[in-house]
């Protein structure tokens, strides 16, 4: 079964649209969903969410349309996100009793498992807690009422790396027995290159890729070569970089010729952000 299936959705505001997206997550994987600032990731979310009512498309979360069933599924999706501002002069226990009301599946047993995990004292105020914690509290909360679907916006913003490891493996855990799910929209690249199953990259508001991740980045080829073989393969090159030894391009692999007599290697989850979002700023 299809955890998460997106289909043609699309959104327009004055200064951004997002085109046609449309991508799926199986039961039990990890999907890493990148994109530059601007791209659409935070958009595509809300839209998943109905926090942003979307123009056209259709969204289903288990086979459900979220438009008709969106308090039942609801209950079915743990979301988290970086930068969370909570009330800040409350404490962790008194938010928490407040939330946890809205959920019928809460799980008190889990949600302090979690607080001893990530080291958080409920008695803290939110304005004693460092971005870090917050973070931790917001990835808490969203564990802990048997959430089959897992969103997580920028989660390891904040954490360092020894967290950001820490959470990977939850992470990882959570996904092992095929019965959860999680999309994970992060910049931090490498966190992904951990964990993540599958790939989906947006870029300008449209999905570039949505694949096995290994597959994604053996699609690309990254080349280097002379300056002055630069115009021999300018033309099918997403974008390219100058430096001392000539030049750094990204190539989809379909285009490339082993005639050229240059460098190629597959290329990082970041490069491929970094050379398609220098793509978009030669077009601004």
């Amino acid at each position: 079964m299809l955890a998460l299936d997106i289909r043609n959705v699309n959104k327009s505001y004055p200064n951004f649209q997002l085109k046609n997206v449309s991508f799926q997550l199986e039961k039990g994987y990890i999907m890493g969903f990148i994109g530059a600032n601007g791209a659409g990731k935070t958009t595509t979310i809300k839209s998943i969410l109905n926090m942003t009512r979307t123009d056209s498309g259709e969204i289903h979360i288990f086979g459900k349309n979220m438009a008709d069933h969106e308090l039942e599924l609801k209950q079915e999706i743990g979301y988290a996100m970086g930068g969370v501002d909570f009330y800040t002069r409350s404490k962790m226990k008194t938010l928490t009793d407040v939330i946890k009301r809205f959920y019928a599946n809460w799980d008190e047993e889990t949600y302090r498992n979690y607080l001893r995990k990530f080291k958080l004292d409920e008695n803290k105020r939110i304005a004693e807690l460092s971005t870090g914690m917050k973070v931790k509290y917001s990835i808490a909360i969203a564990l802990s009422h048997g959430a089959k679907l897992l969103i997580f916006d920028e989660p390891t913003s904040g954490l360092d790396p020894v967290a950001r490891n820490e959470l990977l493996d939850i992470f990882q855990g959570l996904v092992a027995d095929g019965e959860i799910s999680i999309l994970f929209s992060t910049h931090i690249t490498s966190d992904l290159e951990k964990c993540a199953d599958y790939i989906t990259f947006i870029s300008n508001g449209q999905i570039v890729h949505s694949g096995e991740k290994e597959e994604f980045k053996e699609s690309y080829l990254l080349l280097n070569g002379a300056a002055a073989q630069l115009n021999q393969v300018k033309d099918r090159l997403i974008s390219y970089k100058m430096n001392s030894f000539g030049f750094t391009g990204l190539i989809p692999v379909r285009d490339f010729d082993t005639s050229w007599n240059m460098k190629a290697a597959t290329p990082s989850l970041e490069e491929i952000m970094v050379y398609f979002a220098k793509k978009e700023d030669e077009y601004v």
